[in-house]
């Protein structure tokens, strides 16, 4: 939200701007004027969701839309299961949504604040072997163009365009609506246990066989924090946490004592490695059951800055040897654990995962801690391993680079020139990983 002063910040604090004019539209209609009106005052113009990208993707030094109201269901298909939203509804509400129909998201991330247009623009993903990012799930767009009109894609109307625009990062034009593939609603039974780095990473292809799997790994110690999600059928029975249980174990262990170690590691780096080497005794040892959505997101309220990159699955073992030896080697403390995750490929121009196998790769620092150094390092590790940054995470990355890693990268660029030649939905990040 854009703060009384007329400045908008994202979440990460690492942009902030001060737009020509800050707009609240209700309806598509008011969307369509509203993008007219800045095209035919020479400004340029950009939607915001919950400013949950780290990079300056959503960035708007002309016109400002804040899209909160455009907000709920516009109808169901519940022969073919699926869902029309409108651009501005958050993942959070989903859930509440989507309950009534018996359907749910086929694969969610950790964190469900973002808006669904800037989830898809941005590439957001959770994690399983043999499922793909939100954006996979995407079977229709409406977007607002630079000149006001309604662009409907879709399996009927403009097909050809779907892999470019499910996933397009905002400069293509304003999402007003998206059409999802969901599935009927299910259960997952998730066991989180600590085991033996060097063991997971030896065994990743077994454990890449569950449903969703995932772990974190603080630097400095030898054990990886790993999560292992199995998907049941609708009216499996669940075993939830104790609320008291979750409530100690994600609220005051997960972010209240995380903050206050964070903020000492900062103070006192040196003692870094043994807070380390107790986190990840701490770190949950547990198995619970719940519907979906429940057990996908987790609340993550200590502020941080975070660069992800996706590489070969196969590769994954390796990049993290690497980062470990760059970090002990440059005598480094980071206090955040290493996240990482897995995605099947998929056929979406501007995907991480966009025709291979992917691993992720996560890499954090404290909000109040310098993370230049430590990203720019690990970043050269990621580019060695034909990395690709994600869209929403810091990286230094400009167009020349990404077209080598992007198959459709220029096919993307082609289709940018035909629908916003005169760069109405640009902005210096765009200008960066697309070519001015």
């Amino acid at each position: 939200m854009t703060a009384l002063n007329g400045t908008w910040r994202n979440w990460a604090r690492t942009e902030s701007v001060k737009p020509v004019r800050v707009e609240r539209p209700a309806t598509i209609g008011a969307v369509q004027r509203a993008v007219l009106g800045a095209t035919r005052a020479g400004l340029r113009v950009k939607a915001v969701g919950a400013g949950h990208s780290f990079t300056g993707i959503a960035v708007a030094d002309g016109v400002l839309l804040e899209l909160d109201e455009l907000s709920g269901i516009v109808r169901v298909d519940r022969e073919r299961q699926r869902v029309t939203l409108l651009g501005g509804t958050r993942l959070f509400q989903l859930p509440a949504l989507l309950r009534p129909h018996g359907l749910a998201l086929e694969n969610m991330g950790d964190i469900d604040r973002q808006s669904i247009s800037g989830a898809i623009s941005t590439g957001t993903h959770g994690t399983g072997a043999r499922y793909g990012g939100i954006a996979t799930q995407v079977v229709g767009v409406t977007l607002v163009t630079a000149d006001g009109e309604l662009l409907t894609v879709d399996e009927e109307s403009n097909p050809e365009l779907l892999p470019a625009v499910a996933l397009g990062l905002g400069a293509l034009g304003v999402i007003v609506e998206v059409t999802l593939q969901c599935v009927p609603a299910f259960v997952l039974e998730a066991v989180e246990r600590p085991l033996p780095l060097d063991d997971v990473l030896e065994h990743l292809d077994q454990h890449n066989e569950a449903d969703h799997f995932e772990f974190y790994w603080f630097p400095h110690t030898s054990t990886a924090a790993t999560k292992t999600n199995t998907r049941r059928v609708t009216g499996s029975p669940t075993r939830p946490l104790h609320p008291v249980r979750a409530f100690v174990d994600d609220t005051v262990m997960a972010n209240g004592v995380y903050r206050v170690t964070c903020a000492a590691g900062r103070m006192a780096p040196a003692i870094v490695p043994r807070v380390n080497a107790l986190a990840e005794k701490l770190w949950s040892n547990r198995s619970f059951s719940d519907q979906s959505h429940r057990v996908f997101v987790t609340s993550r309220t200590v502020r941080f800055r975070e660069m992800e990159y996706a590489v070969p699955a196969a590769d994954v073992p390796t990049v993290l040897r690497e980062l470990d030896a760059l970090v002990e080697s440059n005598g480094w403390r980071i206090s955040f654990p290493v996240e990482v995750r897995f995605a099947a490929p998929d056929a979406l121009w501007l995907s991480t995962a966009s025709g291979r196998q992917s691993g992720y790769i996560a890499v954090h620092r404290y909000f109040r801690e310098n993370h230049r150094e430590y990203f720019e390092a690990a970043e050269e590790i990621m580019t060695r391993h034909s990395g690709r940054p994600h869209w929403g995470k810091l990286h230094t990355r400009t167009a020349a680079h990404l077209a080598e890693v992007y198959p459709h990268h220029a096919d993307f660029v082609a289709l940018r020139d035909r629908l916003d030649p005169s760069r109405a939905f640009t902005n210096a990040y765009l200008d960066r990983v697309l070519g001015e």
